[in-house]
């Protein structure tokens, strides 16, 4: 029998969902703290669960990726008594199936359930065991789960696929994850970097060109687009690609045809489409720098990467593997790291993503020589100083109220600053920063923003890291 799970403070909230679910013949547990309901969610399979956001000991939020890795997760419907879009955005990246706002009519209520229900049979009968090959790949993270999910999502079908997110985020390895686990893996993975074709030779790199069809042409060339065939073609950075360009490519990818340079007759190539960019095709839609019907037919199937700051759990595995792999290349026995080490890499906020991590590790690799284990001394200066400073500012600011600009707020920790490691310290920190805020601002999300100087979901992001929620 389907069972629902209700997690909510409000005690009407419940029984209203506890009879409801009765009269659809359903089992149903409710829990009035988070606390409870994990550890209903813990021992007990549901199959929905109605979780609020604002519970007495926590944020609703910030236990979507505890219930998302449990065995056989649960579908997840928000019941809200406020309505927050930057929090519903929140929740939808997380995967939940729906974000009610409290009081919902019981009517909507049923209809939601229902559709969740239907939508967890079906995909019950439908999803075969699926082992993904994940070479190169290594996460621990689950805000990465999504990601991956989705790569076995692509994988099974022939649809286009556009990977998004910051540089060095990784978007070619997943579209390389995407292609290796599809079954086109036989076939070629060839990758065309937008970024680089140049007006004058875009369509012969792409298309080919005859012997003849200009000048320098001294044979027949087979392009790209052509070498795909059976396969997959990457565009690479795709905001890049001329506008000139994008209307022929549209045909292209509808009618699987093109024509080489010089040549009479049309060719067809049977390729699989991923596309990839770190910047925001939606905005250069509006301000007409990129064609709208190419950004439809790129996007069948969105894959968003997250930055690495977003996923710090994803350091240490990260600088393993990095590390391990650096000593296979240089031919030296494994090296270690020192805590301190680790704990500075994990206090940097990575504006270059995971290809920064791997270029500070080869630094820090390099200038260790022959030594066995890794120190923070062997990291870069600039990335030291930028934490050590960061880390000093936020530790050592004055209340705003203060008339005294060099007394600053009494430290979390009853232990003295040279006692503590750093990361605990930064974490201390770092939520007495953001309930700091919280008190000032009260609910203005804009103003807190502005003054941390982070993006939206950045900010989100660490509130629910430090287990904090917008007030009601």
């Amino acid at each position: 029998m389907k069972s629902v799970c209700i997690i909510d403070d409000d005690p009407e909230v419940r029984d209203t969902i506890l009879s409801l679910t009765r009269k659809m013949r359903l089992t149903s547990d409710a829990a009035g703290t988070l606390a409870a309901g994990m550890d209903l969610l813990s021992r007990e399979s549901f199959d929905v669960v109605f979780l609020d956001v604002r519970l007495p000991d926590g944020n609703g939020l910030a236990a979507l990726p505890g219930i998302k890795r449990l065995p056989d997760a649960p579908e997840v419907i928000i019941l809200t008594g406020i309505g927050d879009p930057d929090g519903a955005e929140l929740a939808i990246q997380e995967g939940v199936w729906d974000y009610l706002v409290k009081p919902s009519p019981i009517k909507q209520i049923m209809l939601t359930l229902k559709r969740a229900l239907r939508y967890r049979e079906e995909r019950r009968c439908d999803r075969a065991p699926v082992s993904l090959s994940l070479a190169g790949c290594v996460t621990v993270s689950p805000r990465m789960q999504p990601c991956l999910d989705q790569v076995a999502h692509a994988a099974w079908s022939n649809a286009a696929v556009l990977v998004t997110g910051e540089t060095g985020t990784g978007k070619e390895l997943f579209a390389r994850l995407i292609h290796a686990n599809s079954s086109r893996s036989k076939g070629a993975f060839v990758t065309v970097d937008c970024a680089s074709l140049t007006e004058t030779l875009v369509e012969s790199t792409l298309f080919g060109h005859r012997k003849g069809a200009f000048t320098g042409a001294d044979a027949d060339r087979v392009g790209l687009v052509q070498l795909a065939d059976g396969g997959t073609l990457f565009l690479d950075e795709v905001g890049e690609m001329p506008l000139s360009l994008q209307k022929t490519f549209l045909r292209v990818l509808h009618e699987k045809t093109f024509r080489p340079v010089g040549a009479i007759q049309e060719h067809k190539s049977d390729f699989r489409l991923i596309a990839a960019t770190n910047r925001n095709l939606e905005a250069m839609v509006e301000d007409g720098q990129f064609r709208r019907d190419l950004y439809f037919r790129l996007k069948t199937i969105g894959l968003p990467l997250p930055p690495l700051r977003a996923r710090p759990e994803d350091i240490k595995p990260l600088t393993l593997s990095f590390v391990d792999g650096l000593c296979a290349e240089y031919n030296l026995p494994p090296k270690g790291f020192d805590a301190e080490f680790l704990t500075m890499l994990e206090a940097y906020d990575w504006p270059g993503n995971v290809r920064e991590l791997r270029n500070v590790l080869e630094r820090a690799f390099l200038a260790s020589g022959r030594e066995k284990t890794l120190y923070s001394m062997h990291l870069p200066q600039d990335l030291r100083i930028k934490v050590t400073k960061s880390t000093l500012e936020r530790g050592l600011q004055p209340p705003e109220n203060s008339k005294d600009p060099v007394v600053a707020e009494v430290p979390l920790s009853p232990l003295p600053i040279g006692r503590q490691a750093l990361k605990d310290f930064k974490e201390g920190m770092e939520r007495r920063y953001f309930e700091g805020l919280l008190r000032e601002q009260g609910r203005d999300v804009a103003a807190m923003i502005d003054i941390s100087g982070l993006s939206r979901s950045h900010f989100y992001a660490l509130l629910k890291k430090n287990g904090l929620a917008i007030p009601d």
